[in-house]
């Protein structure tokens, strides 16, 4: 399949046709990654938007979003494949019953790709009538060090080593995006493998944007004080900024309240939508969110 983005422009036309709003930094190290064909590693606060950016991408390029889910315990053997148990069960219970296999063959046929299952790394490796995928490595700072070192080799190579099969490699390489929310540091020698990028809260007018695509029933008045209080709150001392998410679950809970514009009653109500902490809720109840609501409304 052709490949649409020819620019940075491309990228950001695209990836805003998904409802994702771009700005230029971010949609140019996109736009490289996919030229040199080098691993995207996208870093940040928990809610910034970047695991929107692979899903976004893989819409905007028809191609399969493939995602691993990283954890802490993650291993090499989970990321790429499994054996299919209950099948290979059956097909031994089958064969004992008929006599149609010898041992030696009937070993041979248990450890095919018949029986085996592909995780997320396998799956990226393999044909795509698309075209290569989009692979997705989710908070891969919730992981261990010896998982980080297995991972360094699969994208230098873009191939999987299973003993009973052998080596497998990528007849064209996956799109990858790693994502970390720098909850401990990821090895530098893993981030020279790819091309880096902090993505940063967004800025009033992106943000703006952004409800705008996503809560397009939101009335212009109501958007920006949404934005705008968020956007203050997060100058606030809190254990828990908003992120992007939160600011556009904040806008739906408010139009489904079928709310004109912000008044204190309505904040208290609806905190819980962009505040995860309950100490951060109590800070803001009652005068403090009143407070901030004068800041950006001072002739409201």
């Amino acid at each position: 399949m052709t490949n649409p983005i020819t620019s940075i422009s491309d990228v950001e036309a695209l990836l805003g046709q998904q409802g994702y709003i771009s700005n230029r930094a971010l949609s140019t190290v996109v736009f490289l990654s996919l030229k040199l064909g080098r691993p995207l590693f996208l870093e940040g606060e928990a809610g910034v938007g970047k695991t929107e950016i692979a899903k976004a991408l893989a819409l905007a390029l028809g191609r399969r979003l493939i995602r691993l889910q990283c954890y802490e315990g993650l291993d090499a053997a989970t990321a790429v494949y499994e054996w299919n148990f209950a099948a290979q069960m059956i097909a031994i219970r089958t064969a004992e019953a008929t006599g149609a296999l010898d041992r030696s063959a009937l070993q041979s046929e248990l450890f095919s790709e018949t029986y085996l299952s592909a995780r997320p790394l396998l799956e990226a490796m393999q044909p795509h009538d698309a075209g290569p995928p989009v692979l997705l490595i989710d908070e891969l700072d919730r992981t261990d060090e010896p998982f980080e070192a297995f991972l360094m080799e699969t994208l230098s190579d873009f191939q999987v080593t299973i003993p009973e099969l052998g080596t497998i490699a990528a007849a064209e390489p996956p799109i990858v995006i790693l994502t970390s929310n720098r909850t401990r540091e990821v090895h530098d020698a893993l981030k020279r493998r790819c091309l880096y990028h902090w993505v940063e809260y967004p800025d009033f007018e992106r943000e703006l944007g952004i409800v705008r695509a996503k809560a397009p029933e939101a009335s212009e008045k109501l958007s920006r004080e949404i934005v705008s209080f968020v956007q203050r709150l997060r100058t606030e001392d809190l254990f828990k900024k908003p992120g992007v998410a939160e600011t556009i679950d904040w806008a739906k809970c408010l139009l489904a309240l079928d709310a004109i514009d912000l008044t204190p009653d309505l904040i208290a109500d609806t905190l819980g939508a962009i505040l995860k902490y309950q100490d951060d809720i109590q800070r803001l109840q009652g005068s403090e969110a009143k407070r901030i609501l004068d800041e950006i409304k001072p002739n409201g």
